[in-house]
């Protein structure tokens, strides 16, 4: 059975990704004029080959790390199609938006597209991609071009060029051919590998140099909307070296020509990151390296991402894997490409010393007491959350909790946890989480390519490991409707989840840097420093007196809302036996609501159980280096 499904992967595998040995080949040229960014819009134009007749151009939709139909085609304008200085007439297809038809004569070798993509002026949401600010840009290709759709990506071979603002620099995982006046040419790739490596360009500009010895290039590529954001420390720098030697210990091998952080450092564009084979984009607040809070903040994004560069870009699930940016994705096994990728991302964070030890156990006290409260989990079991991804994305922030969002990220790093610690468990720790890395994210020392992978391949692979009913775990996991399961890594790993009166670190930390307060686990509701409610437990004291989110909290027991004294009105609920008084705004009109509530604020912390081993601190102990205490 395990022989004849590794014949069928391996014949999926040439058929998703081997087109280009015997499909049709093309060659498409584009240029893109980027000197207009600070006007917010960018100016393409393309010659793509044709052997005439009916054609069908498609604007990238289902973009690799995205999970879900993202291509901002509405920003797309000022579309003409020409053969032989002639104007094609085009017409949009009237069910799939992003594919235009068009009739080319016969004879007609090449066509030429010219559209521009208009930038938001705004902080647009995750659905557009896009970022700019008139003093930087990241420029993913797929937003500037057309392509045949009957031609699959890796078969397209496209030489590009593009033309920056005056006096800009520039970063990317591609390679540069040549440089003629202000235009910059790259050496031709696949479209695959031209969507797979965005460019990251500013005015503002620091490239720091974290090659390990003897390894392939690694950069940390820096641009921020003033120069200020770009004084990173020794000490930090220091870290992200061992974050790349620590990557590549726990893999044991990588899958890229070389590698680049490209990192936007901007108040000014939506904070995410996206994973590339040879790079990463990484969006963060501006001050991030200059702010300690900030920094702690966005500590395991970098190490997130760049982890995606084997588990995600180089092993990718079979649903994920379409091998072209029309065929919609399933997200099912999400649970392993997100959810052990935030698991491993904070432990190298924790190896690399990007994480403190007590950080890397604040921020998992956080992400453990957030889930075992989140009633969303009580009916939306974990498969349902992957299967759904590619509208969760978009949910809105009330009643999140109970309507349930992308929690497989979160409720990854938990499972994943409890099987790393199982591992150790089972083997007397002579076998980890680390040994699945590197077989199942193993290999040679090569370039870019995707192994997809399946549901029973993570099992076997587990089993190579440690024997164990990893199936029957992981199924339990997926459809399970408890969250308090969820703690069963941290109690493996030899510690306990509980709650104090004062925030733990990282919780102070978050508030500060999200101007939002937690108050799930006492009174049940989380609310902004302005006193607008963002989400409220159903069940809790708070939604059992009618809080709801979208209402605006005007007073706390008769005084002006300010953080200080809602913190202040649950401290004093302990000792006090009168319900808390809030007057609210719900739109138009105003309230009075007491909430009975007499246990005090509670924050998470993990505490050791002395009874068991400490595999914790095994977990996130570097493997090359000795950290200093």
């Amino acid at each position: 059975m395990r022989y004849n499904h590794l014949i069928k992967n391996i014949l999926l595998a040439i058929i998703l990704f081997s087109s280009a040995l015997f499909g049709q080949q093309i060659k498409i040229t584009l240029k893109v004029d980027a000197a207009e960014t600070p006007k917010h819009i960018l100016h393409t134009s393309e010659s793509i080959e044709s052997t005439g007749g009916h054609m069908t151009l498609y604007y990238p939709r289902w973009i690799p790390g995205y999970h879900d139909p993202t291509g901002p085609v509405v920003d797309m304008a000022g579309l003409f199609i020409k053969a032989d200085g002639k104007t094609i007439p085009w017409r949009r297809d009237p069910v799939v938006m992003n594919a235009i038809h068009c009739d080319i004569p016969e004879g007609i070798k090449t066509i030429d597209v010219n559209f521009d993509f208009i930038l938001p002026p705004e902080i647009p949401g995750p659905t557009n991609a896009a970022a700019s600010t008139a003093k930087l840009l990241i420029l993913e290709w797929n937003h500037v071009l057309l392509y045949p759709e009957e031609i699959r990506p890796d078969s397209i071979n496209v030489s590009t060029e593009i033309t920056l603002p005056d006096g800009w620099k520039y970063f990317t995982a591609l390679r540069t051919a040549k440089k003629i006046a202000d235009k910059i040419f790259f050496n031709p790739v696949s479209l695959t590998q031209l969507i797979d490596s965005p460019i990251l360009t500013g005015e503002y500009a620091r490239q720091i140099d974290i090659t390990p010895p003897s390894g392939v290039p690694h950069f940390l590529d820096l641009v921020s909307d003033g120069p200020a954001a770009l004084a990173m420390n020794g000490e930090k720098i220091t870290d992200y070296k061992h974050l790349v030697t620590e990557a590549n210990a726990l893999f044991g091998t990588h899958h890229y020509n070389h590698y680049d952080f490209l990192c936007i450092l901007s108040d000014n564009v939506y904070h995410q990151g996206l994973e590339h084979h040879q790079s990463s984009d990484d969006r963060m607040p501006e001050r991030t390296y200059v702010d300690d809070n900030l920094f702690k903040d966005n500590a395991s994004l970098l190490s997130h991402e760049f982890t995606h560069s084997w588990n995600g870009k180089f092993r990718r699930p079979l649903g994920l894997a379409t091998g072209d940016f029309s065929s919609p994705m399933k997200g099912n096994l999400l649970w392993v490409y997100e959810g052990l990728t935030q698991y491993l991302g904070k432990v190298l964070a924790g190896r690399s010393g990007l994480f403190t030890p007590e950080e890397y156990k604040d921020d998992l006290a956080n992400v453990a007491a957030f889930m075992e409260h989140r009633p969303s989990l009580t009916w939306r079991p974990l498969q349902d959350a992957t299967d759904e991804a590619q509208l969760l994305y978009y949910t809105r922030s009330d009643y999140d909790s109970w309507r349930g969002s992308v929690d497989f990220y979160n409720e990854g790093e938990l499972i994943w946890l409890e099987a790393d610690a199982t591992i150790r468990q089972i083997t007397n720790n002579k076998k980890s989480i680390d040994d699945f890395c590197k077989i199942f994210h193993g290999g040679n020392n090569n370039g870019p390519q995707v192994i997809p992978y399946d549901f029973e391949n993570v099992i076997s692979t587990l089993n190579k490991v440690a024997n164990y009913d990893w199936k029957d775990f992981f199924v339990k996991k997926l459809n399970s409707l408890n969250p308090h399961t969820l703690l069963g890594g941290i109690e493996k790993s030899g510690w306990k989840l509980v709650y104090k009166e004062v925030p733990n670190e990282m919780q102070s930390v978050n508030e500060e840097v999200s101007e939002s307060i937690n108050l799930f686990y006492s009174i049940g509701f989380m609310v902004d420093f302005d006193g607008k409610i963002e989400d409220v437990l159903t069940g809790s004291p708070a939604a059992n007196a009618g809080l709801a989110p979208g209402m605006n909290i005007i007073a706390v027991n008769s005084r002006k809302f300010s953080k200080e004294i809602i913190h202040e009105a649950i401290k004093t609920t302990k000792t006090d036996s009168s319900s808390i008084e809030f007057i609210v705004a719900n739109g138009d009109f105003y309230s009075i609501i007491n909430v009975n509530y007499h246990g005090g604020e509670k924050y998470p912390y993990l505490v050791r159980d002395v009874s068991k081993p400490d595999i914790l601190d095994s977990i996130i102990s570097p493997l090359t280096y000795k950290r200093e205490k």
